[in-house]
């Protein structure tokens, strides 16, 4: 992998060494305010709000101003916010700064992911991709562990260690990411007339069919974070615990990456691997939904996260393969836009489905919601992505291991 993939892999594990704190936002709001759990969900809904148009700015930013200055800014204005919801005195005060952590929340993402793009050729990107989510991962072992000490102790001082990961690693980039120069807008030469036309994600076909399928995968997993602490205390057993849950699905992702390199899984298609990771997400979720001791919880938490460790490399890869040269940030911008439609409705859904329909209709409707999906990406996307011109990767034979995600692209005078 190029330095800069380096670069960034170990900044974000960094960053998600703190990142355990919005899962706790709705206990938060519970418990030291005394606000009732629709009111805690419509909080949280507030700030997934927010974050829509974080994540285009986030793209805009990044061509306007540079990535490196927008992934600065974007981790130095979560740090504040963070510290603004810890100090935070009032239910008032904290639906401000969680809004504002909301505006912020985003703007990393897009540069970030396009510059990984840019990086590697289109046959590397599923490995990139999915060392960015083993540094999560491996930031997530250590976020758990510290989650479930500090949540014992005061739910506050999470907001506050996330704060300061965060600016650590705004540091650690602003230091040693290359300087930021401006891009032309990219064109789709050939294309769309004889002089092209600047790339309007939102024309292109595959990216819907991508962005729709993204946008109830992630409402699923933004349920999972938001209503996992929830569940547990339902169950009789301890909220706190949820950092014990999130520290297993991380080391799961780490422990089941050299399965990627198999060849009965690196030569799938992108809709095979994203159908079956959708089926293992599924079956873990089904599993939440019998559970009621922490081993249980454990070990559906492990086979939900195998399902992870298919999905979210193989989704990233699919939408920059997508783009124009220099249109990955747009792109992955448009794309990103599902985290922040599921940010807004996992609080109200979940909160609302354990009120009203319990714990177990919760998961049990959000394994069928995976499974719909594996069907769909299947039946509905695959078309529309098999368009553009991505293939199934070939084996590589000189090394006796699969390549994984190699693409093709039917359009090579698209591609630099």
């Amino acid at each position: 992998m190029p330095r800069i993939v380096w670069l960034l892999v170990t900044a974000r594990a960094i960053n998600r060494l703190g990142a355990f704190s919005l899962p706790f936002l709705t206990v938060l709001i519970s418990t030291d305010f005394g606000a009732s759990t629709t009111t805690a969900g419509v909080l949280s809904a507030a700030f997934g709000l927010a974050t829509i148009p974080s994540r285009l700015a986030g793209g805009r930013l990044a061509a306007r101003l540079g990535r490196r200055r927008t992934i600065v800014l974007g981790l130095t204005g979560c740090a504040l916010a963070q510290l603004g919801i810890a100090a935070a005195g009032s239910l008032a005060a904290v639906a401000v700064f969680a809004i504002l952590l909301g505006l912020v929340f985003e703007l990393y993402e897009p540069p970030s992911q396009a510059m990984i793009a840019d990086a590697v050729r289109p046959a590397e990107r599923v490995r990139a991709y999915s060392l960015l989510n083993v540094a999560l991962a491996a930031g997530g072992t250590g976020a758990g562990l510290i989650a479930a000490g500090l949540g014992r102790w005061d739910l506050r001082w999470l907001f506050v260690v996330d704060a300061l990961t965060c600016l650590a690693c705004a540091l650690a980039l602003r230091i040693a990411l290359p300087a930021d120069h401006r891009h032309r807008p990219a064109v789709r030469h050939g294309e769309h007339g004889e002089h092209g036309e600047q790339a309007r994600p939102w024309r292109d076909r595959a990216l819907w069919g991508m962005f729709t399928s993204g946008t109830v995968f992630a409402l699923v997993y933004m349920q999972i974070m938001m209503a996992l602490p929830l569940t547990l205390a339902r169950r009789g057993l301890e909220p706190a615990d949820a950092g014990l849950l999130f520290t297993a699905s991380a080391v799961t992702v780490i422990a089941a990456q050299p399965a990627l390199r198999l060849r009965r899984l690196a030569t799938l298609s992108d809709s095979a691997a994203l159908a079956f990771g959708y089926t293992l997400l599924a079956i873990g979720l089904v599993g939440y939904a019998m559970a009621h001791t922490l081993p249980a919880f454990l070990i559906t938490t492990a086979v939900w996260s195998l399902g992870d460790v298919l999905i979210l490399g193989r989704a990233f890869s699919v939408v920059a393969g997508l783009a124009p040269p220099g249109g990955a940030d747009r792109y992955l911008a448009a794309y990103g836009i599902s985290w922040g439609i599921a940010t807004v409705a996992a609080p109200v859904t979940a909160t609302q489905m354990l009120e009203h329909a319990g714990v177990a209709a919760l998961w049990a409707g959000s394994a069928s919601l995976c499974l719909a999906l594996a069907a769909a990406q299947l039946l509905v996307v695959n078309p529309l992505i098999s368009g553009k011109g991505r293939t199934a990767p070939a084996p590589d034979t000189t090394s006796g291991e699969a390549t994984p995600a190699a693409e093709t692209d039917s359009r090579p005078a698209d591609r630099p």
